[in-house]
């Protein structure tokens, strides 16, 4: 049985038993040939770029492509972080994303940039979930809650400090927009546990200059 997870711009999200389908859908207004083409190489690079980073993080890896528009992977069963990180306590909503910015830092240190990164591409995964899947796993058991980043359809690969502070800065909006309670502290967690990244403070200071380009414009 096939359920509709979700429909954005660019796709179809659905769910097959175990298993999330990821359909890119054609657009009427764009010539048919040249829509064939950007849907192909973007299928084919997120799959790639999915692949990379299954490796380095927690992240579904796909299946070998059966498909030129769709990307079949492990379902991830958890807490889409959105949703569920202000109903943990502090203490917890501290932990969490302290193991975030490590995460992250793993992906920049790859230069992987996620291009959509918010706690709604976020999935807090606790082990007995994912005991029935092991594509979910880097050789490595899953023993305790880890955070699984999905949604790669908007990265690509950039050593660009540039690229990897406005990774941090969409995150950092989406905590002021959906976990204002404490957004601050949550940020600063997350990038306490960011400073694994190898040039982390060049990164943060880029990030202030991000948003002082963005306060000028507000101006």
């Amino acid at each position: 049985m096939t359920n509709i997870i979700s429909q954005g711009a660019e796709a179809v999200i659905k769910q097959e038993g175990d298993c999330i389908i990821k359909d890119r859908i054609p657009k009427s207004y764009r010539i048919k040939e040249l829509d064939v083409k950007i849907r192909k190489q973007r299928t084919k690079a997120e799959a790639k770029l999915l692949e990379k980073a299954s490796k380095i993080i927690n992240s579904p890896k796909p299946f070998p492509l059966e498909n030129d528009y769709q990307i079949k992977m492990p379902f991830v069963e958890g807490k889409k972080l959105s949703d569920n990180l202000n109903l943990f306590p502090l203490k917890e909503q501290k932990e969490i994303c302290r193991m975030m910015g490590k995460e992250v830092a793993k992906l920049h240190n790859a230069d992987i940039i996620h291009g959509d990164l918010t706690t709604s591409n976020m999935i807090l995964a606790e082990s007995e979930n994912n005991k029935t899947s092991p594509e979910l796993k880097r050789g490595d058991n899953l023993t305790s809650p880890q955070i699984f980043i999905i949604d790669f359809g908007l990265g690509f690969i950039s050593v660009k400090a540039e690229d990897k502070a406005v990774d941090l800065h969409l995150l950092k909006q989406a905590f002021e927009a959906r976990h204002f309670q404490n957004w601050e502290v949550l940020f600063d967690e997350f990038l306490n546990g960011y400073k694994n990244y190898k040039e982390a403070e060049k990164v943060i200071e880029r990030l202030k200059i991000i948003e002082k380009r963005g306060r000028y414009k507000h101006e």
